[in-house]
């Protein structure tokens, strides 16, 4: 069992520079409010097979994550798969829409919790409607950024 959050922000920035701060590992701390830290990360341009290592935190509960790219196609759209904790899995895309002079954002996170059915129902309980708060706040974040 999974939960999947799907939100969305208009950012007066074309794709291509919301995608170069987005798809930069290095970057991360600047916009997305659960990253702790970058451990590691591939070099180089953003491509499918790119990998990177993270650590998250959530409800005071810090964890890593292993990504790896497994969609990119500049300046439109991008998926990480990642693996986390006891056999969690992760995944979030990216799909940038050109509207005017500014880009549509729409970002969706998948966690599927270890567990089956039992798993996922300890994950609601523990973090409710969480994740789509600090989705929110990032998705703001990266528009006060790139508005700047």
């Amino acid at each position: 069992m999974s939960d999947a959050v799907r939100v969305q922000i208009h950012i007066d920035a074309p794709p291509e520079r919301v995608w170069e701060v987005i798809l930069d590992p290095g970057r991360l701390e600047e916009w997305v409010t659960i990253h702790r830290r970058l451990l590691k990360a591939d070099d180089g341009p953003p491509r499918a097979g790119m990998r990177m290592e993270q650590t998250l935190c959530l409800r005071g509960a810090t964890f890593k994550v292993k990504w790896v790219l497994t969609e990119c196609e500049f300046p439109s759209q991008a998926t990480w798969e990642g693996k986390g904790p006891m056999g969690s899995h992760a995944r979030t895309a990216y799909q940038l829409v050109p509207k005017g002079r500014g880009t549509e954002f729409r970002y969706e996170n998948e966690f599927k919790a270890p567990g089956g059915l039992l798993g996922a129902a300890a994950s609601r309980v523990l973090v409710g409607g969480l994740p789509e708060r600090e989705a929110n706040a990032s998705l703001r974040k990266l528009k006060v950024l790139l508005e700047q």
